[in-house]
């Protein structure tokens, strides 16, 4: 089952208390359905207990609705209507409706109460609304054609401060949420909080591997570093010891030289270590570096002379 599924499945199976708030998760499924006219309503949804949690709401609230379950190549949709005349009704009479709206918007005298808006908000999730897995980033929808209602929504959410942002995509309003801290807060107003608890867990996980990488890219970048002024330092000394240059240098740097040769793969640290007296990291880098010079300049004058000659 995927992260979005689960968390419609914890807000479906939370238990809701008090008649206003019945009905506010029920106003949440209408506004948010397939359908909701002169007709009735149609809610279709993916799961099952999407469409058991629609049927008991209206229940309660008298309203008798089916459910009915159609195969498709995708898998089974689970559809939940009420298209009765006289439950049609009824369902308009609990909302103040008629069903010929030329523009639906949220009648605040339904949701006045906290309790009541996370219910509003959690069935309109259940209705139209998906999160993404948070092991792939964080992002949380709303969609529907419905303009004014998705003006509302948004000022609803912002009311709340859930910090909403609103777009259309391909002719939908879109209502969505990017930050993590505001997606884990509205899954628990909505009843997600086993979600929301998972949700933190992978942003934990995440903080720590993003810390490892950058230690590691760290590592591996102060170690490229190493390689290549080791590789620098070993060329220059293999020079000098060619030219029979090492005996004629003073003891600290013949010393230098032979450590460095003798010992190519070690890190700087651990070469001071070979030492006695140990000299300081600084240190020994500056003789390594005057060797590189002495090599450098001895190069420049032997084929300086070399030219010379010819």
């Amino acid at each position: 089952m995927s992260f979005a599924s689960e968390a419609r499945c914890e807000i479906a199976g939370r238990e809701l208390t008090g008649d206003n708030t019945v009905r506010a998760a029920c106003y949440g499924l209408a506004c948010f359905a397939k359908h909701f006219d002169t007709k009735g309503l149609v809610l279709q949804t993916e799961q099952a207990e999407t469409a058991d949690y629609a049927q008991q709401c209206f229940a309660r609230c008298g309203i008798q609705g089916e459910i009915r379950c159609r195969e498709h190549a995708s898998g089974a949709v689970y559809e939940f209507s009420i298209s009765q005349p006289d439950q049609v009704l009824q369902m308009h009479a609990l909302f103040g409706t008629n069903g010929n709206e030329t523009s639906l918007q949220i009648d605040p005298a339904l949701i006045r109460s906290r309790g009541s808006v996370s219910a509003y908000v959690g069935a309109a999730f259940l209705s139209c609304g998906t999160v993404t897995d948070p092991q792939k980033g964080y992002h949380l929808e709303f969609t529907t054609p419905r303009t004014n209602l998705a003006r509302d929504f948004e000022a609803l959410l912002a009311e709340h401060e859930f910090a909403p942002r609103r777009s259309r995509r391909k002719g939908v309003n879109v209502i969505y949420l990017k930050a993590c801290a505001n997606i884990q807060a509205l899954l628990i107003f909505m009843g997600a909080e086993k979600a929301a608890g998972l949700m933190n867990t992978e942003q934990a996980v995440k903080s720590v591997r993003n810390r490892v990488n950058r230690y590691t890219n760290c590592e591996t970048a102060n170690l490229g570093k190493m390689v290549r002024a080791n590789t620098s330092a070993i060329k220059a000394l293999r020079y000098l010891q060619e030219q029979d240059a090492l005996e004629a240098l003073p003891e600290p740097l013949r010393e230098t030289a032979v450590k460095r040769l003798q010992y190519p793969e070690l890190s700087l640290s651990a070469l001071c270590e070979t030492f006695e007296p140990r000299p300081s990291k600084s240190g020994l880098a500056h003789r390594l570096k005057r060797l590189e010079a002495l090599s450098a300049d001895l190069r420049a004058r032997k084929e300086g002379g070399e030219l010379h000659r010819e």
